[in-house]
């Protein structure tokens, strides 16, 4: 069976049916870290960069958030608005990039996140920095941004292989990603995710191939120094428990961290 090379944005479904399963989990966290580490009220204003299939933003405004997002993928962006506009809501959604996006309203947002790595498509220490001041510019003062991504150990040597499989309305997708050891010099790391999907008894194979920028815990302190009108205010990692915190030492290398709006 022949593989496709396909970006797996481009079919916002599967990927939807790959991830959806964590969306309650997630929404539980955010709203406890929000109650934690916030200043909660009645104004609940949610801002997601990078949204994607609208999973998130579907699930809080159910819980009642005003949701707004944008994403790169155009394709991304219309099933999120079918999404949302098939369950009754609506959110403001446009498309975007992440180092230089702009808010079609106002600012003074409670809450932002971005969970799942995505802030390692900024490749250059310019574009991360610049990114992390327009989401400390977007939120209100004691707002908060969770940022969620994998630390590399630099010593590695073999690749990493992660594998989810998912099924909905008949469709079965299994998906799997490899990531190659990160380069120390340029902080660039290589991956591939192949999903095979089963479908109306077809079955069809497509690849997607890109990179991320690196961080260990000292390069992301580093980072995070540039921009001080964000403090770290815990640590946590990718089983989102928010009562339990850890050190942004490098011991975890799934992190998420709580970052509040001085």
């Amino acid at each position: 069976m022949a593989t496709e090379r396909r970006d797996w944005y481009d079919t916002p479904l599967y990927y939807d049916i790959v991830f959806d399963a964590d969306t309650p989990r997630e929404a539980d966290f955010l709203e406890a870290i929000w109650q934690r580490h916030g200043t909660p009220g009645k104004r609940r204003r949610v801002l997601e960069p990078a949204c994607g299939s609208g999973r998130l933003l579907l699930e809080l405004a159910r819980r009642g958030w005003q949701v707004d997002g944008f994403d790169g993928s155009a394709a991304m962006l219309d099933h999120a608005r079918e999404r949302l506009a098939a369950a009754g809501f609506k959110a403001g959604l446009w498309l975007d990039r992440l180092q230089s996006f702009e808010l079609p309203g106002p600012a003074g947002y409670d809450l932002a996140h971005c969970l799942v790595s995505t802030f390692k498509y900024l490749l250059t220490a310019e574009d991360a920095q610049a990114c992390l001041q327009r989401i400390a510019a977007a939120l209100r003062p004691g707002g908060i941004f969770v940022l969620g991504l994998h630390l590399s150990e630099y010593h590695r040597t073999q690749p990493d292989h992660e594998r989810w499989v998912a099924s909905r309305d008949g469709i079965n997708v299994v998906c799997n990603t490899r990531t190659w050891p990160a380069k120390p010099r340029t902080r660039l790391e290589n991956l591939r995710t192949r999903l095979r999907v089963t479908q109306a008894g077809q079955t069809h194979t497509q690849e997607t191939q890109w990179q991320f920028r690196t961080y260990d815990a000292r390069q992301l302190q580093a980072l995070l120094r540039k921009v001080p009108e964000l403090e770290r205010v815990a640590c946590h990692d990718f089983t989102h428990e928010a009562g339990t915190e850890f050190r942004l030492d490098g011991r975890h290398l799934d992190v998420v961290l709580v970052l509040r709006r001085r």
